[in-house]
């Protein structure tokens, strides 16, 4: 079994700051490609920033200069440092990961989702 767990997210003014991770646990050989999602309400899931294994990252446009992604593979967890934060951030940011277990093929796992609110 394969979790990927979240945390710190929160609600902030604008203009301040939270740091999310999401940390895999369970039987890992070896975590490929990672990213943070987000939804808004009434919106489609869209990808905020994704790094591969050895580290190389994008970025969506609009939060490029902002956010900052980044993972510690000694200890499975990856991180959004989120700055400068606006209203149009809020949403429901969900952690994804390329993950080949001990016992199966490469399969994509999501974490369960932390809130970020934005307040004017």
């Amino acid at each position: 079994q394969v979790q990927l767990v979240e945390s710190g997210g929160g609600s902030v003014q604008a203009g301040g700051s939270l740091r999310l991770s999401c940390a895999a646990s369970g039987s890992i050989r070896s975590i490929n490609n990672m990213g943070w999602f987000r939804q808004a309400p009434g919106k489609q899931r869209e990808l905020v920033a994704g790094i591969t294994s050895g580290g190389s990252t994008n970025y969506v446009d609009s939060v490029k200069g902002r956010f900052t992604i980044s993972r510690d593979n000694a200890v499975n967890t990856m991180y959004l440092q989120m700055n400068s934060l606006k209203p149009e951030d809020t949403a429901v940011y969900y952690c994804n990961a390329m993950i080949q277990t001990d016992s199966g093929p490469v399969r994509v796992y999501w974490g369960q989702g932390t809130q970020v609110t934005v307040s004017s």
